[in-house]
């Protein structure tokens, strides 16, 4: 027995997306069904169905930020009851018995979490994301959404949020440096980069936002950064040398690595985020000099991820979004590439309801 919903799928690269009927699993015990409100659109989510990131498994339905409310427990299901708002995120399952599980970091559980999307399920089936009416949860991947914030965006928070929340975090973004704000780059300020500026100056860091252009100075000023520098400007990467303990780089496009590390200063952290499908070049001396430390950073776990809520709810942090339906997604797609869009765009799954499934 399963359950029927309307669903966003490709069925190729290169198709346009369609409304169809997928199939959500019958509830286990320990799941939960969720009745989706809003489902944010992730650069991964593009990068993955036009194969960027290698073979997809097709037909494909993506979507990993997703926002809605119980419609239905399990009969194990003990922290959740029908009405409560929720969130899921980029996993929906792991081990639960390793190392990293046990110290609440799923998405490095050494069996492998379960993404979302386009990977293999425990029953063997390929997981399908959140661009639909409901999905089918197992308990511990489920997060609380504060009432105070909003459905739409909320969503982007379950990929964009704990993305940049977790580095800021995990490398003292709010701690004091000599008694001083520490000073806190953020390189691009799209999707990821938005949520970043907000968060690293709500933990009480100075903020700077690094791009090619001032073309969004406004848009940085407003989110929380004290400047925003033009990294293409005559000698900026020799004026801001050592400037920085800590960069946030969020974008996934080929960059200068080693003049970026340049601009921090000793045992300053470059935490990388963005994934660009080029091969990056780096000359160790870079990090050497300086006892510089370069780190990667994948989500977050569970436990992370509610307190990355619970943060923004708090200090009044929400993604800045556009509404679509289901119909302008290939359109939204094209929109998100192209970077232009402020700053998410998230599907409003209630339109499904105007779209007969083919």
């Amino acid at each position: 027995m399963s359950i029927s919903v309307k669903a966003l799928q490709k069925t190729g690269p290169d198709q346009p997306f369609s409304v169809t009927t997928i199939q959500r699993r019958d509830p286990r015990p320990d799941d939960v069904v969720i009745d989706i409100r809003a489902a944010g659109i992730c650069h991964s989510d593009i990068h993955t169905i036009r194969n960027e990131w290698g073979e997809a498994n097709f037909p494909l339905t993506v979507g990993h930020e997703i926002a809605g409310v119980v419609e239905a427990v399990g009969s194990e299901v003990t922290g959740w009851k029908v009405g409560d708002r929720v969130g899921v995120g980029c996993m929906v399952d792991s081990c639960g018995e390793c190392e990293e599980c046990r110290a609440g970091q799923e998405q490095n559980c050494f069996t492998g979490s379960v993404g979302t999307y386009n990977v293999e399920d425990v029953d063997g089936t390929i997981t399908q994301g959140g661009y639909a009416q409901k999905v089918v949860v197992n308990e511990r991947f489920v997060c609380r959404i504060p009432d105070s914030l909003d459905f739409d965006v909320a969503a982007p928070l379950l990929c964009a949020g704990i993305t940049t929340y977790q580095p800021l975090a995990r490398w003292g973004a709010g701690e004091k440096k000599n008694g001083a704000p520490k000073q806190v780059a953020v390189v691009g300020l799209g999707g990821l980069g938005h949520m970043g500026v907000q968060i690293a100056a709500a933990m009480g860091a100075e903020v700077t936002v690094l791009s090619r252009t001032l073309n969004k100075e406004a848009d940085a000023l407003a989110l929380g950064a004290k400047r925003m520098l033009a990294t293409t400007e005559d000698g900026f990467f020799r004026r801001h040398n050592g400037e920085f303990d800590l960069i946030l780089n969020t974008i996934s496009a080929d960059i200068p690595v080693d003049r970026y590390l340049h601009l921090l200063g000793p045992r300053g952290v470059m935490a990388v985020v963005g994934l660009p499908p080029e091969k990056q070049k780096l000359s160790f001396g870079s990090i050497i000099g300086g006892a510089k430390v370069l780190a990667g950073s994948n989500i977050g776990g569970i436990a992370e991820t509610q307190e990355m809520l619970d943060f923004c709810a708090e200090h009044g942090i929400a993604a800045k979004i556009e509404t679509i339906p289901v119909t302008e997604a290939d359109a939204a797609y094209d929109r998100v590439v192209a970077g232009d869009v402020r700053f998410r765009v998230v599907i409003d799954t209630a339109s499904f309801d105007d779209v007969e499934a083919v």
